[in-house]
């Protein structure tokens, strides 16, 4: 009888089902990284929330161990990469807890415009300082939305609901998108300029950490107010002070922090700064809901092999998964090369399948490729739960097939169409299934993907191959592979460089100022 491990406290229900569905089932929360360890093996599922850490150590010699749940959506707190190569599903409940977070926003934001705790602490004083505490009204007010995924919806339906006006940003935003939701789609620097609050509700990435910071607080109208119910990097916090100290920013309520629990922090004391404990999921409906999705979802994998939003493994039959199994890898590349040299919003997707792919069963691999595309900016995203995030954003997906494969037995072509144009990228699998890339953008290029790449887009002069390793050389940086294409002698080239290390920002601003450079983006896989 399969065993499952719950490791933090979650709502009783979650053993309930568990139980009732035939597994054995032990509640231990609060264990330390070392006790963890220690008995993890001894489990073929752990149920955890944010509290408890399962790294890469903890992980070690868990070998009955299949399956670990996340009841929530944030997996931050488990080393998934680790987790993939011992052959451990993860899974997280990605909806379970939107309203709830997207509610706190909206009445931290109320308290904020009437600063009710510092009202209510004055008043248990003993004080009646009602000229003290002169509030705003929230009606007529622009909200500028960061983020108009899942829980940004839900903050913008509410605030309309206030009489607010709302702007958002968002990578993946559509203009139909947006005009069914009934905002009005902005670049971030303008809705720095015309937000009265600012909510930002986007995952923590390369691309969104420090998103709001000094540049971003000098833009903003003074007196602007700020909250964050999503993940505390997202506002470099050093400044976020300073804009509190100088008035430019009238008020902060902060639900997240950058370092967590946050038993000290710059903020606590300030008299215009709200703080809760990470509480944006904390309601009783919230609890229920992921509790009981992560029961359902750890049973069904370990009774039936089914599985359900993982974040590091599609859903796939036994018949499938050996034809598959190095297309899931070929696309999953594509999307993610895809997905990060892509900077604007997405309208379309469209994936063709070539010679022997157009005759696989590649329902999953459409998935895997839009999930793989969308992760670069969405947090908690995988092929079960990607196409109700393309709907929501308003982008169309397009599947096609060819008998035709040019050059090669076998293609996949996904295309990323923005309202600026389209960009798109095409692989192959090569001797013994290996995932290769044929062309970029109708260029011609062959390489493997590595962890650490760069692509360069650049004009076909002389000197830049030449510019561009000498930039690195001085860096440290070692090129493991570099790789050409053009088109025709002197017009425009692409290269796909190989790297040792993770190129940083200095030396990726000495690559931008190469006068042949036209664009370049840092990747990673």
């Amino acid at each position: 009888m399969p065993k499952v491990l719950i490791a933090d406290k979650m709502d009783a229900v979650c053993a309930e089902i568990l139980k009732a569905k035939g597994l054995e089932v032990e509640s231990k929360p609060g264990l330390t990284p070392e006790e963890l360890k220690g008995v993890i093996s001894n489990y073929d599922g752990v149920a955890v929330r944010s509290s408890t850490k399962i790294s890469a150590e903890v992980m070690t010699g868990a070998k009955a161990l299949k399956v670990i749940g996340r009841a929530g959506i944030g997996v931050d707190t488990i080393d998934v990469p680790a987790a993939t190569n011992a052959g451990i599903v993860v899974m997280n409940t990605p909806f379970g807890n939107s309203t709830t977070t997207a509610e706190h926003t909206i009445a931290l934001m109320m308290s904020l415009a009437r600063q009710i705790p510092q009202a209510s602490a004055s008043t248990h004083a003993g004080k009646w300082e009602k000229t003290k505490f002169m509030g705003v009204e929230l009606m007529g007010k622009t909200l500028g939305v960061i983020g108009c995924g899942n829980i940004g919806a839900i903050v913008i339906d509410r605030a309309q609901g206030l009489k607010m006006r709302v702007i958002g940003y968002d990578p993946f935003l559509t203009d139909e998108r947006a005009r069914a939701m009934g905002i009005e789609k902005v670049e971030l620097d303008e809705l720095f300029t015309r937000s009265d609050f600012i909510t930002v509700h986007t995952p923590m990435t390369e691309k969104t950490k420090g998103i709001i910071n000094k540049d971003a607080f000098a833009k903003m109208k003074n007196g602007v107010r700020i909250l964050n119910v999503a993940r505390g990097g997202l506002i470099v916090e050093e400044d976020l002070k300073a804009a509190l100290e100088s008035g430019k920013v009238a008020g902060a309520a902060l639900d997240v922090f950058a370092v967590e629990p946050a038993k000290e922090s710059i903020f606590f004391g300030m008299e215009n700064v709200i703080c809760t404990p990470h509480l944006g999921a904390s309601t009783s409906e919230a609890q229920v809901n992921v509790a009981v999705q992560i029961a359902e979802q750890i049973a069904d994998f370990l009774l039936h092999g089914a599985v359900s939003n993982a974040v590091n493994m599609p859903s796939i039959s036994a018949e499938d998964a050996p034809k598959l199994k190095p297309y899931m890898k070929l696309v999953e590349q594509m999307g993610r090369l895809a997905g990060q040299i892509n900077a604007d919003a997405i309208t379309g997707i469209e994936i063709v399948y070539q010679g022997q792919a157009a005759a696989l069963n590649v329902k999953p691999l459409n998935a895997i490729a839009l999930a793989s595309i969308l992760a670069v900016t969405c947090e908690g995203v995988n092929m079960v739960s990607a196409p109700a995030m393309a709907k929501a954003r308003g982008i169309n997906i397009t599947e096609s097939k060819t008998d035709n494969a040019g050059d090669f037995l076998t293609a996949v072509t996904i295309k990323v169409h923005t309202d600026k144009g389209a960009q798109e990228v095409t692989g192959t699998l090569f001797g013994g299934g290996h995932p290769r890339i044929v062309s970029v953008d109708g260029v011609p290029i062959e390489a493997a993907l590595t962890p650490n790449m760069l692509l360069i887009r650049n004009k076909d002069k002389p000197g830049m191959i030449g510019g561009v390793g000498s930039i690195l050389a001085e860096a440290g940086v070692n090129i493991a592979d570099f790789r050409l294409g053009r088109m025709e002698a002197g017009g425009h080239a692409i290269s796909l460089i190989a790297v040792d290390q993770k190129v940083d920002d200095k030396t990726y601003a000495k690559l931008k100022a190469l006068p042949a450079a036209e664009d370049i983006v840092r990747l990673s896989f």
